[in-house]
């Protein structure tokens, strides 16, 4: 008999986060690394929301058992700033407090999916969304996407990969790991589409304020209000408030559906740490002040991430539109000799690139789509032109 069971003895590890551990390892151990695998913003937590949690600390209702589904204050924040910042108006009882985005993202699955139901899967994907269909009992199906397309997923697509079995459909825009950014129009297409053909839509929502140029995001139950009724909100305060370690999250969904995903909280963790949802509460209930500097800075790096890639011989990288990403095109330097090695894959490639010049990036391999790479642009800006410039180096060199 096994020791591990098959379900979850067939998890990968989060390729993101191993690749981050990777890179603090080697520095600890003297090297000079550059990592561009952190999928979270380099900016402290704001002090007002530090403060709260402080405050929070001394607060004896704090000290115990609150409500398995979230604290009622901050359900009531989630939803006034949801109705705020995209438009979609639900009451507190269609809010469930998770810890973290990714909880929230598993819970809706396992709430929604019966083994052997499909959910169709835009690639390239942040690499959590497969592990939890399939924890879920539920089957992936991969639809690719491509540069050529800027990665965003037509109706198309979609429709010839649908078959009787298609349950859900996972959207995420602005996108982890491409940065890919659907117009409001193509939401609205899309929207249209899962409605007219009776599936679930589990729209993560995550990056919703880090958007530049003319890219503008848009919420699906907001374009397409008819989809609602099967349509569940992933979110969280982990991009915009800088706020990754904090681990909250939370969906937004039907009635009958929230309280389930609830009911499975009550058994799987009880209520997210009280100080921590503290915190939630003061940074969603405030101003984006604090995004918005976020924002400028990345957008400044984005740029020249996206113009120093460019200017590499062989390299392919649409102009990112969102959240905090380049997801450009190796797949010509898969298979060149570079310096004495001949990488056969992107992960590979990715190796070598951090043993040869110190540079840690995420290998497509993790995202559906071998032959590519995601580059955080979530670091100072004198590490990003060096790490880039490394790299960009050691490709010219290729034979």
């Amino acid at each position: 008999m096994a020791r591990i069971s098959r379900r979850v003895g067939g998890i990968a590890p989060s390729a993101t986060l191993a690749v981050d551990a990777t890179a603090k390892a080697m520095r600890a151990a003297g090297r000079d690394v550059i990592g561009f695998g952190a999928g979270e913003p380099d900016f402290p937590t704001p002090e007002h929301v530090v403060a709260a949690a402080e405050k929070a600390c001394r607060d004896p209702r704090m000290h115990h058992y609150t409500p398995a589904g979230g604290l009622p204050e901050l359900k009531e924040a989630i939803a006034e700033k949801t109705r705020r910042d995209s438009g979609f108006s639900v009451p507190a009882g269609q809010v469930l407090v998770t810890n973290g985005g990714k909880q929230a993202v598993y819970q809706a699955f396992a709430t929604l999916l019966d083994p052997g139901d499909e959910v169709l899967l835009p690639a390239p994907y942040w690499t959590t969304y497969p592990e939890s269909i399939r924890l879920a009992g539920g089957l992936v199906v991969e639809v690719p996407t491509g540069p050529e397309q800027g990665y965003r997923v037509t109706v198309e697509q979609l429709e010839a990969a649908r078959t009787p079995r298609t349950k859900v459909l996972l959207f995420c825009s602005p996108s982890n790991p491409t940065g890919a950014v659907h117009t409001p129009a193509e939401v609205a297409e899309i929207g249209r589409w899962a409605a007219a053909n009776d599936l679930w839509v589990i729209a993560d929502e995550i990056y919703e304020h880090l958007v530049y140029g003319d890219a503008s995001f848009a919420s699906m139950p907001v374009e397409v209000p008819e989809i609602a009724d099967r349509c569940i909100i992933v979110n969280g305060v982990a991009k915009t408030y800088a706020m990754t370690g904090w681990r909250v999250g939370w969906l937004i969904g039907p009635k009958d559906v929230v309280t389930a995903a609830t009911n499975l909280q009550s058994h799987a963790t009880s209520n997210v740490s009280n100080v921590a949802q503290a915190a939630a509460y003061a940074a969603v209930g405030g101003s984006l002040d604090a995004v918005a500097e976020m924002r400028v800075a990345f957008d400044r790096r984005r740029l020249t991430m996206h113009r120093m890639l460019s200017e590499a011989p062989g390299v392919v990288c649409p102009l990112p539109e969102g959240a905090f990403y380049c997801y450009p095109s190796l797949v010509d330097a898969v298979g060149r000799t570079l310096r004495g090695k001949t990488p056969g894959s992107s992960a590979e490639l990715a190796q070598l690139i951090l043993e040869e010049v110190g540079v840690a990036v995420v290998p497509g391999e993790a995202f559906g789509t071998p032959g590519f790479a995601r580059l955080s642009y979530a670091l100072g800006d004198d590490d990003l032109a060096e790490g880039v410039r490394r790299i960009v180096d050691l490709l010219a060199e290729a034979d």
